[in-house]
Formats: structure tokens, C-alpha cells, sequence
């Protein structure tokens, strides 16, 4: 569920031309872009501070609209959202990325402050929705904004479409989950990033 509405809010065929990519092989590295971000957030949302840090962020992407355009995106912003979802590890999640053979020609570096800003706003409005447009308790949410990426992530619920995870089963398969490619290669670093030692 949450893939589809990361894609449907993204200028796919922009960021093919844009990347220089087939839309297939665009829309593949928006999913692996959209999971690895979803996936720091969760793994952000984990700790108190952390919680509050997103929920703030949040509060500044209420309200996004689909952009109709990569240049309608602030990627300036987006930067600073995979610097704060990603921490030092952002340039070796991009690296890795890259080096995925499943997106080849991708410069996941380039991407990912592209995909970051819609990821929120998406998270910003299902949240707002969620709280029925009411403030959060003050910070006492605990582990509502958890929750909702959670959901996102697929976390055992979710609307039973056959192989149900979504999300979580992309970015199972992007950390290595047990796949055959030998030496975990991303799901090295995203494992560590995740805490998954």
C-alpha cells in the first residue's frame, strides 16, 4: 500500500529522463529509494528523541501535494532529510544503492533527496488523518508516528494482498534478507544502519 502511494506521488517519468533511465527502471529505484528511507524513519522512530525529531519535521511537510515535476521538489530540503533519516551513513546507503544490480545506471545519490521530501509529506498527511487533524498529545504519542511507519513497512498488518508485506518484503530484499547474493553487499551497511548486527 505504501509503495503505491509513494509512486503515485512521484514524478517517475521526470526522474527517468531526469536519471537518464527507462520508467521501469526509474519506478524499480523509487521502490528500493522509498523502502531504505521508510526504513530509516522506522528505525529513527524507535527512540524517544528520535520520534520527536520526525513528528517536527513532519509538521513542516503537512499539506504536500504531488509534485508534477522534479524541479518542483526542494531537493535542497530532501538533502537534509537523508542527512537526518540516514545519518553518516547516508553516503554509503547511496553508494551501496548504486552499486545494486538490480538498479543499474542509478545515482541513488541523486534520487534520494528527491524521493525524501514526498516520503514525509505523504507520512505528514496520513498523520495529520490519522490524529483526525487533531495536535498529537503533546509529544506523549509514544509510539504512534513508530506505528504509522510501521504500517507503512508492512509490520504484520496490512491489506492481505497476495505476499502481503510490501514494503517490508522489499526491504527485506534489499538488506539481504537471507537472499543467495553472496556477502549481504547493502544489507551490510543497512544492517548496521538498522541495528541489525
Amino acid at each position: 500500500m505504501a509503495l503505491d502511494d509513494i509512486l503515485k506521488q512521484v514524478p517517475i517519468d521526470d526522474i527517468a529522463a531526469r536519471l537518464g533511465v527507462s520508467h521501469d527502471e526509474a519506478k524499480k529505484a523509487v521502490e528500493q529509494g522509498g523502502a531504505v528511507l521508510l526504513g530509516g524513519l522506522a528505525k529513527n522512530a524507535q527512540t524517544d528523541e528520535g520520534s520527536a525529531a520526525i513528528q517536527n519535521a513532519l509538521k513542516r511537510h503537512e499539506g504536500a501535494t504531488p509534485a508534477a515535476k522534479v524541479d518542483d521538489i526542494d531537493q535542497a530540503d530532501g538533502g537534509k532529510i537523508v542527512k537526518h533519516v540516514l545519518g553518516d551513513d547516508a553516503n554509503d546507503v547511496a553508494a551501496k544503492l548504486n552499486e545494486s544490480d538490480k538498479t543499474p545506471g542509478i545515482d541513488f545519490g541523486k534520487l534520494l533527496p528527491i524521493l525524501a521530501p514526498i516520503v514525509m509529506g505523504l507520512i505528514a498527511n496520513m498523520n495529520k488523518k490519522k490524529s483526525g487533524g487533531a495536535e498529537a498529545a503533546s509529544g506523549e504519542s509514544g509510539g504512534g508516528i513508530g506505528d504509522l511507519i510501521g504500517g507503512l513497512l508492512g509490520g504484520g498488518s496490512s491489506s492481505g494482498s497476495s505476499g502481503g508485506g510490501g514494503i517490508g518484503d522489499l526491504l527485506g530484499g534489499i538488506l539481504g534478507g537471507g537472499s543467495s547474493s553472496g556477502g549481504g553487499g547493502i544489507g551490510d551497511v543497512l544492517g548496521g544502519l538498522f541495528g541489525k548486527k
